[in-house]
């Protein structure tokens, strides 16, 4: 497979970031970053072809929230844009690893932090 040089290698967000999904109908708040993909070829083969990601980039694990509900993302850096201006994320996870949102985004706290 050639490289696509519209991916970035580096990551372009970090832990604390609003982020919304580029495509689907979620944000999120960054809690972890892969420098590339490391899920399960499992997961990676469940993505659609025609959509689905490279795996030579960084991707985010997200606290994420939709309409209907809270859980854990998994997304690659592609389909991922900044959303802090857009407000605070109400993910009941949050105050476990975050102060409050401030300028747009979700200092870790100290006790967290690995």
């Amino acid at each position: 497979m050639s490289e696509n040089p519209k991916i970035k290698k580096e990551a372009v967000f970090n832990i604390g970031d609003v982020v919304r999904h580029r495509h689907f109908s979620f944000r999120g708040v960054i809690f972890d970053v892969d420098p590339e993909f490391s899920n399960t070829e499992e997961w990676y083969e469940a993505i659609p072809a025609e959509i689905r990601p490279a795996r030579e980039q960084p991707f985010y694990h997200l606290l994420a929230e939709n309409d209907d509900s809270y859980y854990t993302a998994y997304v690659s850096q592609q389909n991922l844009v900044s959303d802090g201006d857009a407000g605070p994320v109400d993910h009941p996870e949050l105050e476990d690893m975050f102060d409050d949102f401030s300028a747009g985004r979700y200092p870790p706290r100290r006790d967290s932090v690995n």
